[in-house]
């Protein structure tokens, strides 16, 4: 079933819906009705001669610059041309598609005065699958993400390139096939498309989604290593968190109890220590302030989705115009900073897990490296170089972007946000992150088979089972980069976390 925008209703899972998992869009007529209403302000304006940033004047440090009736509607087409300026290689089709779901929101409020059929046709292309061409960077966040956003304008003028049906295609020749009709832009038309942080939105709200999965999965490897560790599970009692007060604390230990509960490796393997290292009875804390930090990161993009970020701002009820700059991405840029630290230090404590794994005199009995023929065999050992040098990479990456303004236009933009630069990299840490938790599962799973006979939890017995089907024991030495970027993948699909909360319940 379609869902239905209003520029009111987006969420993080709805984005995804339609980004990922090609759900429909339809425009509610309300929203409409909106749009042409303020359609309708501008022309007025237009046809009284008032003079408006970006429908009759140029924009940035030309913004004094009055144009034309002659000219105005052949600058909208001059503004995508000029502006369409990226470099590098295409972004991913969910990103552009959620970029473009993102602006289509933003017009359902009736403020950009752009004509309605130019949100129509950003609909019909998203419903029928053709993604413009958009090059990976360029955006400085601030006026918009400019440059990526007029590649998304080319393609809804039938100009530069879109991918259809799997195949790279002149964007008129993909809206042909596609039964669309190409966009001849008129005032108001080109800037009312570029200009929002959209592509920062767009790429933010997948990472909010695949962060709070990667925390989930995060807890998943944490209760492995708990378990073959024998862990003292006081540290993660609910009445020790309730007193502290946090609610990710306390959802994450929760979430970990589930996963352990029923144990024959915490209950058996011996004695426990009075306290564990801070890696092993820090997860909540950790994680769970990770988990706080996304609900916030969560809030900011969500109320990025659901309002009006353009400039100018037209108010037809009350006849009025206003400009500023609400196109400015920082608010965007610093929650994605936020979730990359977030993910950062989890990934960090996980590769601290990894290390007690592998060491003999930490791992409570484990053989060194996880192998019965230490010496002659290596096990595991380079897995964790392999983790500490993704760890390392995400902490040069969570350097932050959202201080680094470069003045552009002259001056005129002389603070912007890099808000792209923030999700660029954000992406990358998370995709990063996955892998590190892939390794610490792989050598949980490892670990689990020196403790037989005794069982672990049903909760790591079923994610033992997933990791079983892709990677095989380590009898003896062989390559393992395979394994290691096969489990990252499998982690990042989500086999483990569906197979762990098919058995112990939905993990917070």
């Amino acid at each position: 079933m379609a869902i239905i925008v209003d520029g009111h209703n987006l969420t993080i899972e709805k984005v995804v819906q339609i980004a990922r998992e090609n759900e429909k869009v339809e425009l509610d007529p309300e929203a409409k009705k909106r749009i042409e209403k303020c359609r309708a302000l501008l022309e007025d304006k237009i046809q009284k001669g008032e003079i408006m940033y970006g429908v009759n004047t140029g924009i940035g440090e030309l913004s004094e610059v009055v144009l034309t009736p002659e000219q105005v509607e052949k600058y909208q087409r001059y503004i995508i041309y000029s502006h369409a300026a990226g470099y590098g290689k295409p972004l991913p089709i969910d990103i552009v598609r959620a970029a473009m779901l993102s602006r289509i929101s933003c017009h359902c409020h009736g403020h950009s005065g752009m004509r309605l059929v130019l949100t129509e046709t950003m609909k019909e292309m998203i419903n029928r699958g053709v993604t413009p061409v958009v090059c990976e960077k360029g955006s400085v966040g601030a006026c918009g993400d400019l440059s990526p956003m007029s590649q998304i304008a080319l393609g809804i003028m039938g100009e530069g390139e879109c991918f259809y049906q799997g195949e790279r295609l002149p964007s008129a020749e993909a809206l042909k096939r596609a039964g669309i009709k190409p966009v001849v832009l008129k005032a108001r038309d080109g800037l009312a498309t570029i200009n929002g942080s959209n592509v920062i939105t767009g790429l933010g709200a997948l990472e909010i989604y695949d962060a709070h999965r990667f925390l989930k999965n995060a807890e998943i490897a944490a209760a492995m290593t708990l378990e073959v560790l024998n862990a003292n599970m006081k540290a993660y009692d609910e009445r020790l968190h309730k007193v502290r007060g946090y609610p990710g604390a306390l959802e994450s230990a929760e979430n970990i109890r589930r996963i352990t509960e029923g144990s024959e490796l915490l209950a058996k393997i011996g004695k426990k220590k009075v306290q564990d290292a801070y890696s092993l009875r820090s997860t909540p804390q950790v994680t769970g302030a990770a988990r706080d930090a996304l609900k916030w990161a969560r809030n900011m993009l969500e109320i990025e989705l659901n309002h009006a970020a353009d400039n100018p701002v037209f108010f037809p009820d009350e006849q009025l115009v206003l400009t500023g700059a609400n196109f400015q991405g920082t608010p965007q840029a610093f929650a994605l900073e936020l979730l990359g630290i977030s993910v950062t230090t989890v990934a960090v404590l996980s590769e601290r897990r990894l290390n007690r794994l592998m060491n003999p005199h930490l791992s409570v009995g484990l053989p060194a490296f996880l192998t019965k023929g230490a010496g002659m065999f290596s096990g595991l050992m380079l897995s964790q170089y392999t983790a500490g040098a993704l760890v390392c990479e995400n902490r040069v990456l969570s350097h932050p972007a959202a201080t680094g303004s470069i003045p552009a236009a002259a001056d005129q933009e002389d603070f912007v946000s890099m808000g792209w630069t923030t999700a660029l990299k954000t992406k990358q840490i998370i995709d990063n992150a996955w892998a590190v938790l892939g390794i610490e599962m792989m050598s949980g799973a490892q670990a689990i088979d020196f403790r037989a006979p005794l069982k672990p939890s049903k909760g790591v017995q079923a994610a033992h089972e997933v990791i079983r089907k892709h990677v095989a024991h380590l009898e003896e030495d062989r390559p393992i980069y395979g394994d290691i970027n096969t489990l990252k993948e499998v982690v990042e699909r989500g086999e483990v976390l569906e197979a762990v909360e098919k058995a112990v319940g939905e993990l917070k």
